[in-house]
């Protein structure tokens, strides 16, 4: 079989699908201006009134006067009051395998070789000079066995090398004492050992008793925002607290495929090992010393349908070896995906005017000429960053050339994907660290982190910058090699 007849065929155009919900955006909009309606325009109603109005007012008793004033501040408090809590991302801290984990190209095919045949290691040399992952990428120590050893003892080894070392980095970054951290979040898409990945954190760091677990298994490569709405809900339900997030994916469990089914085999040839630790707190004293508010999480889940839910399937193949099918459909699915995600998203974060401009086309269409072009809002007006999960070069390709964002804009991506490979749900804090390290991270900066997964689920955080990552970055998985970066990648690597 030809390695053409591997890629997904194109999705539909994109700029035909992206429709705002109008009946949303327009509620989002009377939302956001509520104290406009509520304070400015009574004020400017009454400041532009006749002079007979004005003495009218005067001549009321200071004592009654002062009850209307004390209404008109009630409004703006009971608003202020009604907004939930902020949420604060303190900083995050990603995995960086050590150079004894590294997996060259040439080692990978040459232990295929060993395992399967010819056919299929050809088959996986085509996908690698493909993929846009470079040759520093990591798979923990139990893979470099021939064959490689997928067990219980050297799946748990690796998530305790991964997570605890993002632990450790953050808490030593932060001077964090593991006492207070009140929630604790673990997300792994395929292994689910007992007791849990959290039971595992509360043994090694001694957690408090009263700490609130929850360990999220089989959401894929979109889990950490998943983790993020999690947190930001609980943290707006529990004042005074501190949330840890730990967004990672074990290679070496029941899913690493040790058969010849050519679907199965593109998840061996992307995945590499990766993690990340976000710590996170709703105290407004932090906020001074918080790297980013997390202001939005979208979900979209379109397992409904057939097609999607089984674009990414974990099943056996026809000698009962485990492991994840990649379905051809997948890239059309997750522009479909990505279109709801964008239309739930848009009245969230799309400045005014590209609202205004929306709601115009669609009254004008609706009202005036049914033949008026409905205007398709630009979201690079929405935000300064992009960081889209690094599940492939042509996940890159395909995000990058629907939303007509440039290459800087996905450089962040791209790079993360060369040097780290696809680390799943935590390749979006990759991403963000890669921006710190260069620089680009400014006070007030918006950021965008989207996530693709199985389900099939498109989600998506928004964070803004809340004080500027001043340069050099001493710490984290960049520090030592962000200036060989960005590289150029060419469309195929020979080997």
């Amino acid at each position: 079989m030809a390695t053409q007849t591997l890629l997904p065929p194109s999705p539909p155009e994109f700029s035909a699908l992206t429709n705002l919900d109008l009946k949303k955006l327009l509620i989002n909009f009377l939302h956001n201006n509520t104290l406009i309606f509520f304070i400015l325009l009574p004020l400017t109603s009454i400041l532009t009134q006749s002079t007979q109005t004005i003495n009218l007012l005067l001549s009321i008793p200071t004592t009654h006067l002062l009850s209307l004033l004390s209404l008109l501040l009630l409004f703006p408090i009971l608003y202020f009051k009604s907004l939930p809590s902020p949420v604060y991302i303190l900083d995050f801290a990603c995995f960086k395998p050590p150079i004894t984990c590294r997996i060259p190209h040439s080692s990978f095919l040459e232990h295929s070789r060993l395992l399967i045949e010819e056919k299929s290691v050809r088959f996986q040399m085509r996908i690698l000079e493909r993929s846009g992952i470079g040759e520093e990428t990591g798979l923990p120590p139990p893979s470099h066995y021939l064959p490689p050893k997928a067990s219980l003892e050297g799946s748990r080894a690796e998530s305790e090398q991964v997570i605890f070392s993002c632990i450790d980095e953050l808490l030593i970054t932060k001077s964090f004492n593991p006492k207070n951290i009140d929630i604790l979040i673990v997300n792994c898409n395929s292994f689910s050992p007992t007791p849990s990945l959290t039971s595992m954190i509360v043994n090694k760091y001694k957690l408090n008793t009263s700490v609130l677990t929850f360990n999220l298994s089989g959401m894929g490569c979109s889990a950490s925002p998943i983790s993020l709405g999690l947190a930001k809900d609980l943290l707006q339900t529990y004042p005074n607290s501190n949330a840890l997030i730990i967004s990672t994916e074990i290679i070496v469990s029941p899913n690493w495929y040790m058969g010849s089914e050519r679907s199965m085999l593109i998840s061996n040839c992307l995945f590499r090992m990766g993690g990340a630790a976000i710590l996170l707190t709703n105290r407004r004293s932090e906020r001074w010393h918080a790297k980013y508010q997390l202001h939005h999480v979208v979900r979209t889940h379109t397992g409904a349908d057939d097609k999607a839910y089984r674009c990414l399937y974990q099943v056996e193949d026809s000698q009962g070896k485990q492991g994840i099918s990649l379905s051809k459909e997948v890239m059309p699915i997750s522009a479909e995906a990505l279109q709801i995600n964008l239309s739930n998203l848009g009245p969230l974060v799309l400045p005014l005017s590209e609202q205004l401009h929306y709601i115009f086309s669609v009254l004008g269409q609706k009202i005036i000429n049914p033949k008026w072009k409905i205007y398709m809002p630009d979201f690079k007006k929405a935000f300064d960053h992009f960081c889209v999960h690094a599940g492939g070069r042509a996940v890159i390709d395909e995000v990058e050339k629907n939303l007509k964002l440039t290459p800087e804009q996905v450089e962040a991506s791209r790079m993360t994907l060369y040097r780290f490979g696809n680390t799943s749900s935590s390749s979006i804090w990759y991403e963000l660290g890669y921006m710190e390290a260069k620089g680009k991270m400014k006070k007030g900066d918006r950021v965008w982190q989207l996530g693709l997964g199985s389900g099939f689920k498109c989600n998506s955080a928004v964070l803004e910058c809340l004080n500027t990552v001043s340069l050099p970055v001493k710490t984290g998985a960049w520090a030592d090699c962000i200036d060989r970066f960005p590289v150029k990648i060419p469309e195929i690597i020979k080997f």
